[in-house]
Parts: C-alpha cells; structure tokens; sequence
C-alpha cells in the first residue's frame, strides 16, 4: 500500500505504524483521513506524537471513525462522559489494563477501537505492548484453523468489573467504579470475518473470555490458555513507548493490548475514548 499524504513506519513485521504529518488539532484533510484509515487496517493500531489536543479535539478526532461508546466503569474526566481516565496515582499498586485484553468483547457489538491519549507518563516505563490476532490466526495449523470455526465463545464483564470483583480490586476502587452495571454477556464466533477488511480474526482473549459455548469453563480452559500464548509470540507484537502528547488508536477486533505496570511512585494519565462497533459474525 502507499500513502502520499501521511507518513507511515512501522513498528514491527506484524503490527502496529507510527503516522507522521499530520496535526491532529488542525482540520484533517479526506484524503488524508482516508489514509489513516487504510494504515488502521492493515497495522491494527496505529500512533501519533506531539500532539497537543483539547478534550473536544480528542473527542472530534475520535468521531471521525464513529459514534462514541461511553464507558459504564472507569472514572471519566469532568464535564467530558465520553472521556475515560486511565490513571495511576503515585502511592496506587495496581495500574489500569494490566493484563492481555481487548476492549469490549464483552458487548453485543464490540467496540471498533480505542483511542488513548498521553496526558502525563512517568519518567521511565508505562509502556504498552500490542498483539496481532490476525498473525495468531494465520500462524495456526490448517487443523486447529477447522476446529475452532465451528466454535463460539462466550465472554462478560461480571468476573471483571462486577460486584464479586471488588473485593479484589484493591486501590482501583474508585478508579473503576459502578459494579452494578456489569451485566454485560455475548457469545461471538471464535474465528470472525474482520467487518472492515474481511480477514479472518481470532476473536478471544484472556481478560473477558469465559469459555467456549457448550463446553464447561474447566473443559475450555487447556485450548483457550494455549491459544493466549500461542497469540502472545513475540513475532505477533509490538512496543509503544509513551511521551506526552501520544496518541494510540487500536482495532478491538483484531488486536490485544496490555499496560504495564513498571512505574510505581510515579504518575500515569491518559484519556481514553472509546469507537461504537457492529455485531461480529
């Protein structure tokens, strides 16, 4: 693919690009839209340094690929619902997305993306490691490939953000709030066709997937775990180290993420906007 109105360098073989020339504050021309867009596609996520952005400006940026999805359970900036805090104060433990996960899977509809933006990092650390599941599906064998398009998984936010939760919640009490409101279960295909680019994704993760339908959690268990590993090779991910004023947007459908916390006594917040998605099959 070429670009002739961004600039584009990749990350690694299999995800993620860093697009250059372009002013997110700054009107965004179609055609360079357009080639954000593809990058989007066919990187996963994709970042932007140096950005300096209002809150609306974030918020507008974001609604160029869609309806915002308000976040029942983080804490949100004031005057500003569909902006979500993921903050880590000084003397807090644990940190926010500490651990593989894709947003929303959870949902009927899951998410289309999330955009995150750099407001304050720490000196060292805060990085964010990014996993291709594309490149997980792909790198399957032909026989695993069959066996798991005739299965569906089931996925909630209860074991996450429920009532049960809190007890091991820790210093995120208050960071993540509303535990009544996670009520949310789906069943989705195992192996779905990405709605924008039509390749084949393998849609579970180890954050909000229970188990695969029909089958009890214990008999799921040795699959699903070998399949978190298996999607966690080295080769299918990337690095992304923050500095204020970066700005990340990754696909829900077809990437997993991972925060990690290696920056205790120090500050970390981001802003977080979250894309509304479509029905996967």
């Amino acid at each position: 693919m070429t670009y002739d109105y961004i600039r584009v360098e990749p990350l690694s073989h299999m995800i993620g690009a860093e697009i250059g020339g372009v002013d997110l504050a700054a009107k965004i021309t179609e055609q360079a839209f357009a080639e954000m867009r593809q990058a989007f596609g066919e990187y996963g996520v994709i970042f932007f340094r140096d950005q300096h952005l209002t809150p609306d400006q974030h918020v507008g940026f974001a609604e160029r690929f869609g309806p915002i999805n308000i976040n029942r359970f983080f804490a949100t900036v004031p005057g500003y619902p569909m902006i979500a805090e993921v903050r880590k104060e000084p003397e807090q433990e644990r940190n926010i997305g500490g651990g593989w996960h894709t947003d929303h899977s959870y949902d009927l509809a899951p998410a289309l993306g999330s955009m995150l933006y750099a407001r304050e990092v720490p000196s060292t650390g805060g990085d964010t490691l990014f996993a291709s599941v594309y490149a997980a599906y792909n790198a399957l064998s032909d026989g695993l490939k069959l066996t798991l398009e005739g299965l569906s998984a089931r996925h909630s936010s209860r074991h996450v953000f429920g009532p049960a939760a809190q007890t091991r919640r820790g210093d995120l009490a208050g960071r993540i709030r509303n535990a009544e409101l996670a009520t949310q279960d789906a069943v989705h295909p195992v192996v779905i066709r990405h709605p924008a680019t039509g390749r084949k994704v393998l849609y579970v993760n180890p954050g909000f997937t229970l188990g695969f339908e029909g089958w009890t959690d214990e008999e799921s268990r040795p699959l699903l775990e070998y399949l978190y590993q298996h999607a966690t090779r080295p080769e299918f991910t990337c690095r992304f180290h923050w500095q204020e004023g970066s700005l990340a947007l990754w696909d829900n459908r077809s990437t997993w993420h991972f925060a990690v916390n290696d920056y205790h006594g120090e500050r970390r917040l981001l802003h977080r906007v979250t894309i509304e998605g479509v029905p996967l099959n």
